[in-house]
């Protein structure tokens, strides 16, 4: 299935000190709202810009419950999210490996979310074809510089199709002649690195990404791999990596209208099924992000807990690109908004159920953090605020009506 490539170790490495959130290296589009250069800080009064918080990014990159990665492109985010999640800059904030696939094919990429979670824990950056990799990916991978992981065979970089193979890196090939294969493929090689296969694993539709855009983040933070089918046809690879598993628990992903009953009929002959679906794909997220099942679901229904939030319509390769902000941190779900203004109703109602409170000291209180991944086109500097203020911890008031 995989195969190791040895390579020689580079001599050096130069650090990319551009590959920040708000920046991936020349040529990536990467803007955080008014932040031209840096201000000058500390300089005498007149000397500095009179607008320092602008400058400084606030708040289009930050506000006090929200963090933003502020890419346009799935390449530039996942560089991004790479970077805020193994920083790189000493020994423990290396990753032990990275993985690349191309841009094009977000339904490998949505698969090797997997690959961030334990024991591998490798970050997913793109490429752009089989020619060199983007500047933005390039630069992330010189500054990540992975250690090489135990579990991948001491590879430094597991390689998903016909990508790039960089230059001085010890690689792994996980080939595939399809995103059916290629999942199957990836089922294997987590199962192979864990030393045991999963009991539970996530279908998702293969042909409405925004539907299967959360199971991204839960796969990166679980272990558990996700499979793809059609609306009303299983596809040989999926069974056959369903078979595996032996009896698994499948959860499907999405309303019948986008996984229909005569795959789930299917499914059922090689599992326990339970479905989890909303309507759209705003709901859809709430759904997943609530559910919880023994020992399956984020169960996200009370405050203190990491969100993570994306356009329902952006590149299907985005929730992929932002899978490694829900393994590490602060930990959490993949929530989606239709608009670039407003929250939508239903995921205003799902915030305010889950918003912290405090009755005589917040700093006795739990949190949220919101990380929002897209630019200002996507989601524009009110919408980061109206987040912003759902997410607040909030003093608690007494009913006081007799």
């Amino acid at each position: 299935m995989a195969r190791l490539t040895a390579r020689l170790a580079p001599a050096a490495l130069a650090l990319c000190s551009a590959l920040l959130l708000s920046g991936c290296g020349r040529g990536a589009t990467t803007e955080s709202v008014g932040a031209p250069a840096a201000p000058a800080l500390g300089a005498p009064k007149g000397e500095a810009d009179e607008k320092p918080a602008v400058d400084l990014g606030f708040p289009g990159f930050a506000t006090k419950n929200t963090t933003r990665v502020g890419a346009s492109d799935p390449v530039a985010i996942a560089a991004g999210v790479a970077r805020s999640t193994f920083p790189g800059l000493t020994p423990q904030s290396r990753p032990d490996a990275v993985a690349i696939v191309d841009r094009r094919d977000w339904r490998t990429a949505l698969a090797a979310s997997v690959l961030m979670s334990p024991p591998v824990r490798a970050p997913l950056l793109f490429a752009d074809g089989s020619s060199k990799l983007p500047e933005a990916s390039a630069t992330a991978l010189e500054a990540l510089d992975p250690k090489g992981s135990e579990a991948a065979g001491g590879a430094e970089v597991i390689r998903l199709g016909s990508v790039p193979r960089p230059a001085g890196r010890r690689s792994t090939d996980i080939a595939a002649r399809d995103p059916f294969a290629a999942a199957r493929a990836l089922d294997a090689f987590q199962a192979a690195a864990r030393g045991k296969t999963t009991d539970r694993v996530i279908v998702v539709s293969a042909d409405e990404p925004a539907y299967a855009a959360p199971a991204a983040a839960y796969a990166a933070k679980s272990g558990d791999p996700i499979l793809f089918t059609r609306r009303d046809t299983l596809p040989p690879a999926t069974r056959a990596a369903l078979k595996t598993h032996q009896q698994p628990k499948i959860y499907v992903l999405g309303p019948s209208r986008v996984i229909g009953a005569a795959v789930t009929r299917e499914l059922r002959k090689l599992g326990t099924v339970k479905r989890i679906g909303g309507a759209d794909p705003v709901r859809n997220a709430i759904e997943f992000a609530s559910f919880t099942e023994t020992d399956f679901g984020w169960g996200v229904v009370d405050p203190g807990h990491g969100l993570v939030f994306a356009r329902a319509d952006a590149d299907p390769a985005t929730a992929a690109a932002a899978a490694p902000l829900s393994a590490s941190g602060t930990y959490g779900p993949l929530l989606l908004l239709s608009g670039k203004d407003t929250v939508d109703p239903p995921l205003t109602e799902y915030l305010e159920g889950i918003q912290p409170g405090y009755r005589t000291d917040p700093v006795r209180g739990v949190y949220n953090h919101g990380w929002l991944v897209g630019d200002a086109r996507a989601m524009t500097p009110t919408l980061q605020a109206r987040l912003d203020t759902l997410l607040e911890i909030m003093l608690e008031t007494t009913d006081q009506t007799p």
